[in-house]
C-alpha cells in the first residue's frame, strides 16, 4: 500500500471527513461512472441509502447533504462551501435534483433519502447509491468511507486490496522499527526519506508547491475561524470562542516569563480553536488527517511560526512530512476513523502526527522524533467518539485544542531524550487497534454513548 502526504492531507469542507468529505466523493465518483458508461440520460431516479454511522449521525455531519452535492457532480475540494445550503434549499422546494450539474431528475426527499439502522459487513460509514431507469434497476454501488475522506468502494473492500496505487517506493515502510532502520541505513531524516518517496509521484518542486498551498489553505481557515461569530449551526447553540479569544490575546501587554508561556498555550488553543469552528460550520478547511481532528497539527504549526525566530517555508514542508509519515503507520496499523477506533484513531493520530512533525524542525532524530509521536498517541489512547447530537461540536472542538497542546508537550518531552523510550511507536499503534476493536459500537461515532448521552440526560 502506497500512501502519500497528498493522500492524507487533502483541501475539503467540514465537518466530517468521513461523513462529509467521503460521501461526497462516493457520490461523485458514482456519477462520474454512470457518465463514462452514457447512463447519464436514462437516469429518472436515485436512491440513496446511508447506513450505520452514516446513518446514526450523518444528519448532523451533513452526510445528506454532501451526498446530494456529489450527485450533483461537485467535488469536496473545489465545491463553494456558501453555495450548498441554497442549492439544497432549491431541490427541497422543487424536488428536482441536477444529475451532474445538469440532468434534471425527480427527488423526493422524504422517500428517496434513506438511513438504514444497520451496518453493513465491511465498515460502519457504508453508503449504497441506486439509478434507477422508467423500467427498473440501472446500476447501484455500494461505498465505504474509511476515515479521513478515503472511499472504497464495495468491489474493493471484497477483494481486502484497500489501496488501489501500487507504486513501489524506494524507502517503502509498514512500520516504526522499519522506518528507523531504513533512516539509519541511509543516513537520511524522516522528512527527507518521506520526500524521497514523494518523489516517485511527482517533482521536488510539485511536492514543496502542493505542501505550500496546503499550509495556505489552512491558514485561510484559521483567518476565517478569527473573522467569523455568533452560534455554530445544527441546533446546540454552541457559541464560537475564537474571534473573541483572538480580541483578548491582541490587547495583552508584554508578558512576564510565566505569562509569555500561558500566552502561548492560549494561542494554541486559538489557532485549534479557529479551525474547528470553522470545520462545524461546514467551511473550507484541510484534512488533517481527518476533519474532526483538523484543528490539531494546523495549530502546532502555526505556533512554530508564530513563536520562532527564524522561519521559513523549509520548516512547513518538513513538518507536513514527517507528520505524513506517523499518520501513514496509523492507516496502515490501525485506523484514523472514528467509526472504526473511536476519537483514538482521529485525535490520537493526528496528536502523534503533530508531536512528530514539531520535533523534526526542532531537530530531533528519527527515534526522537518516533518517541514523540508515541508520547501523543499514547496518551489518546481509549479516546471514544461520542459527539453530543452528531456534531462536530462537543467535544470535539475543545478536544482539538487540548490534544495540539500535548502534541508540543510530547516533542519537548521527547527532544529532552535520547530517543529510547519503554513503549515502542509500533506497540502504542497496536495497542490503539485492538482498543477500537474491544471498543463498543455506542462509543465510535454513533452519539449513542459516552457524552453524547449524558448532555442529552442532564
Amino acid at each position: 500500500m502506497a500512501i502519500s502526504v497528498f493522500d492524507l492531507f487533502k483541501i475539503g469542507i467540514g465537518p466530517s471527513s468521513s461523513h462529509t468529505v467521503g460521501p461526497m466523493r462516493a457520490a461523485a465518483l458514482f456519477v462520474k461512472g454512470l457518465r463514462e458508461r452514457g447512463q447519464l440520460q436514462q437516469v429518472r431516479r436515485i436512491e440513496v441509502q446511508l447506513y450505520g454511522s452514516l446513518s446514526a449521525t450523518g444528519i448532523g455531519h451533513g452526510s445528506d447533504n454532501a451526498v446530494i452535492m456529489g450527485l450533483m457532480g461537485e467535488w469536496p475540494d473545489a465545491i463553494d462551501p456558501a453555495q450548498i445550503g441554497p442549492r439544497i434549499t432549491e431541490l427541497h422546494q422543487r424536488q428536482t435534483l441536477l444529475l451532474d450539474g445538469y440532468v434534471p431528475i425527480p427527488f423526493v426527499w422524504s422517500q428517496d433519502m434513506r438511513l438504514i439502522d444497520e451496518n453493513l459487513p465491511f465498515h460502519p460509514n457504508a453508503m449504497t447509491l441506486v439509478a434507477e431507469t422508467e423500467t427498473g434497476e440501472l446500476h447501484r454501488d455500494t461505498y465505504y468511507s474509511v476515515g479521513g475522506g478515503f472511499v472504497v468502494d464495495a468491489a474493493q473492500a471484497a477483494s481486502g486490496v484497500l489501496d488501489m496505487d501500487r507504486t513501489e517506493l524506494p524507502y517503502d515502510f509498514n512500520s516504526a522499527v522499519e522506518l528507523l532502520d531504513l533512516c539509519r541505513t541511509h543516513h537520511l531524516s524522516v522528512a527527507a526519506l518521506m520526500m524521497a518517496n514523494e518523489r516517485t509521484w511527482r517533482s521536488e518542486d510539485e511536492i514543496r508547491c502542493g505542501l505550500i498551498t496546503l499550509w495556505r489553505a489552512m491558514q485561510d481557515c484559521v483567518e476565517q475561524g478569527l473573522k467569523h461569530e455568533g452560534i455554530l449551526p445544527g441546533g446546540l447553540n454552541v457559541r464560537r470562542r475564537a474571534a473573541r479569544l483572538h480580541r483578548s490575546l491582541q490587547e495583552l501587554g508584554k508578558p512576564n516569563v510565566i505569562g509569555s508561556t500561558l500566552s502561548a498555550m492560549e494561542w494554541v488553543n486559538l489557532f485549534a480553536l479557529a479551525v474547528n469552528e470553522e470545520n462545524a460550520a461546514g467551511g473550507r478547511m484541510v484534512t488533517a488527517p481527518t476533519n474532526g481532528a483538523a484543528g490539531i497539527i494546523p495549530a502546532v504549526l502555526h505556533y512554530f511560526m508564530k513563536f520562532s525566530d527564524e522561519v521559513s517555508e523549509a520548516h512547513v514542508v518538513d513538518y507536513l512530512l514527517s507528520a505524513a509519515a506517523i499518520g501513514i503507520l496509523c492507516k496502515k496499523n490501525a485506523s484514523i476513523s472514528g467509526a472504526e477506533v473511536g476519537c483514538q484513531g482521529e485525535v490520537g493520530s493526528a496528536c502523534a502526527m503533530a508531536a512528530a512533525g514539531l520535533a523534526q524542525i526542532l531537530g530531533a532524530s528519527p527515534e526522537q522524533l518516533c518517541n514523540a509521536a508515541e508520547i501523543g498517541l499514547e496518551h489518546n489512547l481509549g479516546l471514544t467518539c461520542d459527539p453530543v447530537g452528531g456534531l462536530v461540536q462537543v467535544p470535539c472542538i475543545e478536544r482539538n485544542a487540548i490534544a495540539a497542546v500535548k502534541a508540543i508537550n510530547a516533542a519537548q518531552m521527547a527532544l529532552r531524550g535520547d530517543g529510547q523510550h519503554f513503549i515502542s511507536l509500533d506497540r502504542v499503534i497496536r495497542t490503539m487497534r485492538d482498543t477500537g476493536a474491544d471498543m463498543h459500537d455506542k462509543y465510535k461515532e454513533t452519539s449513542r454513548g459516552g457524552l453524547a448521552v449524558s448532555a442529552v440526560e442532564c
